[in-house]
């Protein structure tokens, strides 16, 4: 079975590249997670991409488990990736699909997003094509109009959870941050950083903030909390630098 995982940016469908748009249009089958109500948007703005490519293959959608939260960070995440992987066998078989089968992933699928690994759990293993997405940072800093990274420096992609439990990465000049639900920037000791935060990125909600950490960080998280409670739900982004960096 062909596999093709399917890059769509952070939710403008103008976003969706030609490649994405042509190998959404032979798949057979594609296949739509659902969040629960609260982030039924999420389902729709795939439906959207689909109507605007005219896409004519059936659809189905699959209810995403949940976590356990009472196992460890990294068992309960394996524990949920087979249990995906589960859902999407079964939902291939029900379907009946003998031809490409199509997942639409968040912004890029090599990026901080396990949809490639819990397609290694499938078997018989699928023959897997990657189509790239535009990925959050490329959205946050064309946003902003700001350089990904300083001359010559380093740049570090992490989370949220490693910068609340190692702090500033050694070595790096640029810090982005990646799946960070509890703004963890509130709890560096870092006078000299600039952050440049964005949610929604690309979308019609997008809101961004920027400016001296110390001076933006109280303004981000009232920002951050109201945008979700009105849409449920909420992905964003940021990057820090020192002051002045170019």
């Amino acid at each position: 079975m062909d596999l093709f995982l399917i890059g769509i940016g952070t939710g403008n469908p103008d976003h969706v590249t030609g490649e994405a748009l042509r190998a959404l249009r032979d798949a057979q089958l594609i296949l739509i997670p659902r969040k629960g109500p609260d982030k039924a948007d999420l389902a729709d703005l795939r439906h959207l991409i689909l109507d605007r490519a005219g896409v004519t293959g059936k659809v189905a959608e699959f209810d995403l488990p949940v976590r356990d939260p009472s196992l460890p960070y990294l068992d309960r995440v394996n524990r949920w990736h087979d249990e995906i992987a589960a859902i999407w066998a079964d939902t291939i078989g029900n379907a009946g699909a003998t031809g490409p089968v199509a997942l639409l992933v968040w912004g890029d699928p090599g990026l901080y997003d396990s949809t490639l690994r819990i397609a290694a759990r499938l078997d018989p293993a699928p023959t897997v094509r990657v189509i790239p997405g535009v990925t959050a940072m490329q959205a946050l800093t064309s946003a902003h109009a700001i350089p990904f990274n300083t001359l010559g420096g380093a740049v570090m992609v992490t989370t949220g959870r490693r910068l609340r439990d190692h702090g500033w990465p050694d070595g790096a000049d640029t810090v982005i941050v990646m799946l960070d639900g509890e703004c963890s920037f509130q709890h560096l000791d870092r006078p000299d950083l600039h952050i440049w935060w964005g949610g929604f990125l690309g979308m019609a909600e997008q809101v961004l903030d920027s400016g001296p950490l110390a001076e933006a960080t109280p303004r981000i998280i009232a920002t951050r909390a109201e945008a979700r409670a009105r849409h449920g739900w909420i992905m964003d982004t940021y990057l820090l630098r020192p002051q002045g960096a170019r």
